[in-house]
């Protein structure tokens, strides 16, 4: 059984450990107000993006004149596949649900007979899958974002991956990704990046379309995707980005929430365990006292 002594050092940790927890809420907290509205504000551009793309892209799939972003290599061979997770942990299961993703996704290809290779953003999902695939790892990327995340840092994630196709290293480029629904809810996302395949929604239609319509381009539809797709590939990943920046901070409030109740919960569990065998001490030397009085 504890001592009195041990139980005081116990309650003394627990509660150091819970104002650590409860600050750490508070700052993610406030964190996560401005990640969600910069991940709300990108959606609509990027979804608008894709969208025209779709249009444009129609016109020209299974043309030879077709740029290489959309149609492709001709292979599907070998998958990159770009891994978004976070430099820091205390976050939950964010990190472990991406990584649990990703590791499902290259077995699938392994057993399909494909090759996979990864593409890895933050230090935990470096970690985390260097242990079983560190083979696979082609690139790794490290504290991206980490004073405020900028288009330019998906840019530069993206002249990197456009690098790699134009060497001819992968045929199909995806991206595993934690989307944001709210603070306690973000769900896993495997997005196709390269090459450019439509968003898959069955009665989203873009505003304003007319069914049948015929529409010109100037300049020729080619020429307008060889423009757009490199740069539709640093937006999606940048809007990946913000929605996994989101997501972090909301699985850190709502996990440094549930460590700080649960610190509450062990403080309060201490405190009566520290009383009772406080109580238990005082009635025995109470009795020492009685039985040696006696005594004389």
């Amino acid at each position: 059984m504890a001592t009195l002594k041990e139980l005081r050092l116990r309650i003394r940790s627990v509660r150091s450990t819970q104002k650590i927890t409860s600050a750490m809420k508070v700052v993610a907290a406030s964190r996560l107000r401005r990640a969600q509205e910069q991940a709300e504000a990108a959606r609509p551009y990027s979804t608008r993006m894709e969208r025209m793309l779709s249009s444009l892209a129609a016109n020209l799939r299974g043309q030879t004149n077709a740029p290489k972003l959309l149609a492709g290599t001709g292979r599907e061979q070998t998958h990159l596949l770009l891994v978004a997770t976070s430099d820091r942990g205390l976050a939950g299961g964010f990190n472990a649900t991406i990584l649990r993703a990703a590791r499902r996704t290259i077995r699938e290809l392994q057993s399909a007979g494909k090759t996979a290779k990864l593409f890895v953003i933050g230090r935990k999902g470096r970690d985390g899958l260097r242990r079983d695939y560190a083979r696979l790892i082609a690139e790794s990327k490290t504290d991206v974002g980490r004073f405020k995340l900028t288009f330019e840092d998906a840019q530069a994630i993206a002249d990197r991956v456009l690098t790699l196709f134009e060497a001819g290293e992968f045929d199909v480029c995806s991206i595993i990704y934690n989307r944001f629904r709210s603070a306690i809810t973000q769900v896993v996302t495997k997005q196709q990046l390269i090459p450019f395949a439509p968003p898959q929604r069955g009665e989203e239609k873009p505003t304003g379309t007319v069914p049948g319509a015929i529409y010109e381009f100037e300049p020729e539809e080619s020429e307008i995707l060889g423009d757009l797709l490199p740069r539709n590939l640093a937006v999606q990943i940048f809007a990946a980005l913000l929605e996994n920046a989101a997501s972090e901070q909301g699985a850190r409030m709502t996990a440094m929430d549930n460590a700080t109740r649960n610190a509450g919960d062990m403080i309060d569990e201490l405190s009566i365990t520290y009383n009772r065998t406080r109580q238990a001490q005082i009635t025995k030397e109470l009795i020492e006292i009685i039985s040696g009085a006696e005594a004389l």
